[in-house]
């Protein structure tokens, strides 16, 4: 069920229904755990098992480990729940991925191995809603949270329909309170949802599906055919429309949920506007990034051990995260190349200084670098295979002619990522609501207009959020 889809609006119609009628706070909380089960299971019923199967095992799990004093079966207990938990998330996720490398390997030793094919489909949102379940766990673990009174409430934590198929990755300790009181959504909260609503669906339906897909998109599929001009515009492009599907799902999921009473925290903070790559990473899909920093940077020992453990876990991380965006090796180097980054910021930081507190002419070097090596980065995650990516790379390097993209495309994309740009610069450390609300009213409601237009006049053609098949 998507977003931008006519099904998901009589859905939510239904949903906010119920949960506005004068019942108690116990059922309403049933029919958003009820209407979440549904939203799953409208892509593949089956797999609302799996969701089960992670619900039980860390509710199990979180119980037991409040209970016990004993460092072993402590350890015993998250074991459990990383096992079940990772355990499905590798069988589904990796399994085809690790049998094609064991292939592969075989036959550079000189072994013609022919398996048969395990045809395995990918549980949608499974990497989402397994980080999500295992936070729990971990918090528990570390004394930094206590388990849920609530199996109900444990329960809509880990499925809650807006997020739950691409995020925002949400943590036990910012839901699980919200649970507690009955909630519905003030007039402030429902005027700002629904906008936040119409803001998403606008970058996803208009910009990313409309304005950029197209673009990028002939140019990937014809890699080694685009010359210097084809393959900066085309991953330009892309660019933009993976900030524009991903924002804009983060987007409809934060505002789905205000208009139910609940508080998501924000996804996205002017990522095109980072200066550096930690910062980059402070603002681009911060529920993940932050959940890598606190159970996989930490655990490692993070930034306590010698500096050169230090770059090995900045990389060892960002190589986790890009195995979690996909089972290939193109996502493993984007995510080898964000940790070289990162590696070397910190390295360069104690002579170059601070790169957030760069002023004049070095804070606008600083800006582009960390945009132009962002956006050659994101070849690797777009390609379909490292031979794709780079091809494209070869031939922004080295020039040619192309001829895939028309004067109209560039002049699109140009357009189009110089206005994103100016307005994430010029925002980068804004409040959107307060800005938006500090509008006159008759302006606020021209803009909303205007993107509602542009929505339904855009062209239908469904494509799902980029982010479903991670």
């Amino acid at each position: 069920m998507l977003f931008n889809s006519l099904t998901f609006v009589l859905f939510f119609v239904i949903v906010l229904t119920l949960h506005h009628l004068p019942l108690a706070w116990r059922f309403r909380k049933a029919n958003l755990l009820v209407a979440s089960y549904l939203f799953y299971a409208a892509w593949n019923p089956p797999f609302v098992v799996l969701l089960w199967i992670s619900t039980l095992t860390d509710w199990f799990a979180g119980r037991r480990m409040a209970r016990s004093s004993t460092p072993r079966t402590r350890r015993a207990l998250l074991g459990l729940s990383l096992g079940v938990n990772l355990g499905l998330l590798a069988y589904f996720k990796y399994a085809s991925f690790l049998l094609d490398n064991f292939v592969a390997l075989l036959g550079w030793i000189g072994i013609d191995y022919r398996p048969a094919a395990p045809d395995i489909i990918l549980p949608l949102g499974i990497s989402f809603y397994t980080f999500q379940t295992l936070s729990y766990t971990f918090s528990i673990y570390r004394g930094e949270s206590r388990p849920s009174k609530s199996f109900l409430d444990y329960a809509l934590f880990v499925t809650f329909f807006p997020q739950l198929v691409a995020g925002p990755i949400l943590r036990s300790t910012d839901f699980l309170p919200q649970c507690a009181e009955p909630r519905r959504a003030s007039p402030g909260q429902m005027g700002w949802g629904m906008t936040l609503l119409v803001f998403g669906l606008f970058q996803k339906v208009v910009l990313a599906d409309g304005v950029l897909a197209p673009i990028a998109d002939p140019v990937y599929a014809a890699a080694g055919k685009a010359g210097a001009i084809d393959a900066w515009l085309g991953t330009l492009a892309f660019t933009g429309q993976i900030f524009f599907d991903f924002a804009g799902y983060s987007s409809c999921a934060i505002g789905a949920a205000l208009c139910l009473g609940f508080v998501i925290p924000e996804n996205f903070r002017c990522p095109y506007a980072a200066l550096g790559f930690s910062d980059f990473w402070r603002r681009w899909h911060v529920s993940l990034s932050s959940w890598l920093r606190d159970y996989v940077y930490i655990t490692a020992g993070g930034n306590r051990v010698s500096i050169h453990r230090t770059y090995l876990n900045l990389m060892f991380t960002m190589l986790v995260g890009g195995l979690w965006h996909g089972a290939a090796w193109h996502f493993v180097v984007w995510g080898g190349l964000h940790g070289l980054y990162l590696a070397a910021e910190r390295r360069l930081r104690p002579s170059l200084g601070d790169a957030t507190a760069a002023r004049g002419p070095r804070r606008l070097i600083i800006a582009g670098l960390t945009f132009a090596l962002v956006t050659w980065t994101w070849t690797f995650f777009r390609a379909e295979s490292l031979a794709e990516a780079w091809a494209l790379t070869l031939a922004m390097v080295t020039g040619g002619t192309g001829g895939l993209l028309t004067l109209a495309d560039g002049a699109s994309v140009l357009i189009l990522m110089g206005v994103t740009l100016g307005f994430q610069w010029r925002f980068r450390d804004a409040d959107l609501e307060t800005r938006f609300a500090g509008l006159r009213l008759p302006l606020r409601s021209a803009l909303l207009a205007g993107l509602l237009i542009g929505i339904l006049l855009a062209p239908g053609d469904d494509r799902a959020f980029i982010y479903f098949q991670f």
